[in-house]
C-alpha cells in the first residue's frame, strides 16, 4: 500500500486479527464476489502472538500513523493474556476485540451475549492501559444492548459493524461455494444495516463509534458521522481502489471548509440534533 498512501494522512491502520496461537484458517475457495460485496471466509488466518510481536509490530509502529491491534481469544483467558503482553507496546494507539468474527467459532461468540462482552472487556481492560475498542456484531436481534455492555465494561469505543453472515451455492453442482460453507459479507450491500447500527447505538452509548461497513466514498464517510460515527473504517474498498482512504481524508477536509465547520466533529452526531 505504500504505493498509494501516505500513511501519515491516516486516522491510523488496523492489521487483520491475530490470535494467540498461529491459525492456517479455513479450507479455500475463501472469497466469492456478490452483487453488492464480497463474501469472504478467511478464518483468522494469521502467524500468531508470538511472531506478530517478533516481527510486525516495530514495522507497523514506523508507518508513521496510529496502529490498533486487533486481537481475537478462545476464551477469557486468552484475551487477557494477549492483552497483557501487548500492553508492552505503548506507542500502539489501542487494541480492538474481534468478539464477532462469523468465520469462526469460540471467543468470536462473546459478541453475542451482553454478558459474554462484558465479561471479556473487563478482563481486557484491567489486563493493558491500552484504549479498548469492541468490534460488534450485526448477527444479534439487539445490538444496542451489546454496545451497552462493552461501555458499561470500560470500552473506550465500538467498531460498528463487522460481517453479515451470508453463504453463495453453486447450484449446478448442488454444493457451497466457499470451503467453509458460510461467510461474511462486506461491502455496498452490508452499508443500511451498519448505518442503522450506528444510528441506534448512538443514541444509546456515550462512548465513540467507529463505522464499518460498505464505505466506497465521501458520501459514505458523511452518512456515518452524521448518524453518530466518531470515525470510520474502509475494508473492501482497498481491493478496488488501494488509494481511497487518502482521497477520502483530502474529501473530508473540504467538506468541513464547505459546511463552514471548524472541525469535522461538529458534524458527528448531527442527525440527533
Amino acid at each position: 500500500m505504500t504505493a498509494y498512501i501516505d500513511f501519515a494522512r491516516l486516522g491510523g491502520i488496523i492489521p487483520k486479527t491475530i490470535t494467540l496461537q498461529p491459525r492456517i484458517g479455513n479450507p479455500p475457495p475463501r472469497t466469492i464476489e456478490t452483487a453488492a460485496g464480497l463474501l469472504n471466509s478467511i478464518g483468522l488466518d494469521n502467524d500468531g502472538l508470538e511472531k506478530f510481536t517478533e516481527k510486525h509490530v516495530d514495522y507497523l509502529l514506523g508507518l508513521n500513523t496510529a496502529i490498533i491491534a486487533n486481537i481475537a481469544g478462545k476464551n477469557v483467558a486468552e484475551f487477557t493474556m494477549m492483552a497483557s503482553r501487548l500492553n508492552a507496546f505503548p506507542d500502539l494507539a489501542g487494541l480492538e476485540l474481534n468478539i464477532s468474527c462469523p468465520n469462526v467459532s469460540g471467543g468470536v461468540d462473546f459478541g453475542t451475549n451482553p454478558e459474554m462482552t462484558a465479561a471479556v472487556v473487563r478482563a481486557v481492560r484491567s489486563a493493558c492501559d491500552l484504549p479498548v475498542v469492541a468490534k460488534l456484531t450485526p448477527n444479534v436481534t439487539n445490538p444496542v444492548e451489546i454496545a451497552q455492555a462493552a461501555a458499561e465494561a470500560g470500552a473506550d469505543a465500538v467498531s460498528l459493524i463487522n460481517t453479515l453472515q451470508g453463504m453463495a451455492i453453486d447450484w449446478r453442482k448442488r454444493k457451497p461455494i466457499l470451503g467453509n460453507v458460510l461467510g461474511g459479507l462486506s461491502g455496498p450491500a452490508i452499508k443500511p444495516v451498519a448505518l442503522r447500527i450506528v444510528y441506534q447505538v448512538a443514541k444509546a452509548v456515550n462512548i465513540p463509534i467507529i463505522g464499518v461497513g460498505g464505505i466506497a466514498n465521501i458520501d459514505d464517510v458523511m452518512e456515518f458521522l452524521v448518524a453518530g460515527a466518531s470515525a470510520v473504517q474502509i475494508g473492501t474498498a482497498n481491493f478496488y481502489n488501494p488509494g481511497l482512504a487518502k482521497q477520502l481524508v483530502d474529501q473530508i477536509d473540504a467538506i468541513v471548509v464547505e459546511q463552514g465547520y471548524e472541525h469535522y466533529s461538529k458534524i458527528v452526531g448531527s442527525i440527533h440534533r
